[in-house]
């Protein structure tokens, strides 16, 4: 098996400042791997014997609820760690986690993220961060669930995949990996059909644009002001 290339991780943020062969170090217990759209990285509840890193695609994560509803929890984008069960103190994953394209990921084995965590506090520290901002945007979702119209949610939902995502074209800005309507109904907590009306209302007052498994913001401070609760007048 050939090395890994340390200028796959040595420009991201949890990996800053770790000398070159602390970062030969690390990739030495990684493996490559390559999961095709639709594969499962790792399952709900399954043993979490490895936690990965995402070089490139999208991957979302899924939960299912004890009545069987899949809810999507968030998408992950590169440069982001997931099934890191460890730092929550788990032995099992808490969610699924599906490839939203042909996705490239670094794996290592679970056991050696102690190790890690010690003997590189910047890795450590970048994990926990992690885990700390995932863990405000769920409480963000769960106030946005109980407090906010469904307007809002949809409209909230679509603003943070444009900024975790976006990429500006002549249209506007683009989530830049397929998604469906059902995909943002699993996101908010609705249904496809209250998500079509509403991307369908949106595309006749120029809000966006919406295609097969494509979304293009037109007017991000209109979305924004609608998912404040500021209606819009247009």
């Amino acid at each position: 098996m050939s090395r890994l290339d340390r200028s796959l991780i040595a420009g991201l943020p949890m990996f800053k400042g770790l000398a070159p062969a602390d970062l030969d170090r690390i990739l030495l217990q990684a493996r490559s791997l390559r999961i095709a759209k639709d594969q499962t990285v790792f399952e709900q509840e399954g043993e979490a014997q490895s936690f990965f890193l995402l070089l490139d695609g999208h991957v979302r994560v899924v939960k299912t609820t004890p009545d069987g509803q899949q809810v999507i929890v968030r998408y992950i984008s590169p440069g982001e760690l997931m099934g890191i069960a460890h730092a929550l103190g788990r032995t099992t994953y808490p969610a699924s986690a599906i490839a939203a394209v042909d996705c490239v990921v670094l794996a290592w084995p679970d056991h050696i993220w102690p190790e890690l965590a010690e003997s590189f506090p910047s890795f450590g520290t970048g994990t926990y961060k992690t885990v700390g901002t995932r863990l405000q945007e769920t409480q963000s979702r769960v106030v946005e669930l109980a407090t906010e119209q469904v307007e809002q949610r949809v409209a909230h939902a679509l603003l943070r995949l444009v900024k975790q995502t976006g990429r500006k074209t002549d249209e506007g800005i683009l989530i830049d990996f397929p998604i469906s309507r059902q995909d943002i109904a699993e996101m908010t907590g609705t249904t496809l059909h209250t998500v079509s009306r509403l991307l369908t209302a949106w595309e006749e007052k120029g809000l966006v644009k919406s295609g097969r498994q494509k979304v293009t913001v037109v007017e991000p401070h209109r979305l924004f002001a609608l998912a404040e609760g500021r209606a819009d007048k247009s």
